[in-house]
């Protein structure tokens, strides 16, 4: 199928916007979660959400694999081109009455996320991007939209740190970093506040999986950002036997050192 990701973009953000069009009544009456059995919670916003995006890429895009967080399948059997789909990401602020939880689409090829949607329903804001078309942010209430970009590197840096998993390797490396001021915010909102220049970087040390960050990544790679590993590694995606889990990463605006 020749389809640049760019071309994904309109899709992409049309199917993020229905889908948070389905969230938001939960959200606002109130909601309950299951348990899942990794322990995570699943709420029906969750379930709603997938309906959508599922259904809507199935139509648009029949020939391409879709991986959601609801039921992945096994990563050995993906081709190089498929999609990753996060429903609803950031759940425990969706639980708290939180607006800082959004949905997220991304195209991967070759295990690079190449086009990427992440939109915040609540907030009414949606960032977007894909390789070679550059990235930018749509605020909805006011009709407004701008290109963004990573800003050079400041000193000393700000990080944009997760509001609900911190633990003590992501602070040691702040420390080493010399980070003076930090951002907190849940979600996928953390890429795209680096992709925006209003923070310079953001590590996650503990678990996440693949559809918490493609969409995400995509939005930072396409504003001029990266995302590497502990050891300046690109992060990669649908990595087969190492299953739908990230290790440790470090998302980078301008060209920051490495504190190692």
């Amino acid at each position: 199928m020749a389809l640049s990701p760019a071309s994904l973009l309109p899709l992409f953000s049309d199917l993020a916007r229905a889908a948070g069009e389905a969230i938001l009544p939960i959200w606002r009456t109130g909601v309950l979660a299951h348990t899942k059995a990794d322990g995570s919670p699943l709420t029906e916003a969750d379930l709603a959400a997938e309906r959508i995006l599922l259904a809507g890429l199935a139509a648009a895009l029949p020939g391409i694999p879709v991986v959601s967080e609801e039921d992945p399948p096994s990563a050995t059997a993906l081709p190089e081109r498929f999609l990753l789909v996060d429903p609803l990401d950031g759940t425990k602020e969706f639980l708290s009455g939180s607006g800082e939880f959004t949905v997220n689409l991304a195209l991967i090829e070759a295990h690079r996320p190449v086009a990427g949607v992440v939109f915040a329903p609540a907030l009414g804001l949606l960032w977007r991007g894909a390789e070679g078309a550059g990235a930018e942010r749509q605020d909805l209430t006011a009709g407004t939209c701008r290109p963004i970009r990573v800003r050079p590197p400041v000193d000393p840096p700000v990080a944009v740190a997760s509001r609900s998993h911190a633990d003590a390797d992501t602070e040691a490396f702040l420390a080493r970093l010399g980070v003076a001021e930090r951002r907190a915010i849940g979600s996928s909102l953390k890429f795209c506040l680096v992709a925006e220049g209003e923070a310079d970087v953001y590590p996650r040390f503990g678990p996440t999986m693949e559809w918490d960050t493609a969409a995400g990544h995509a939005v930072l790679a396409a504003a001029g950002g990266r995302v590497e590993t502990p050891a300046g590694l690109p992060l990669l995606y649908g990595r087969g036997a190492a299953g739908w889990r990230n290790g440790p990463f470090i998302a980078w605006g301008g060209d920051l050192p490495s504190p190692g």
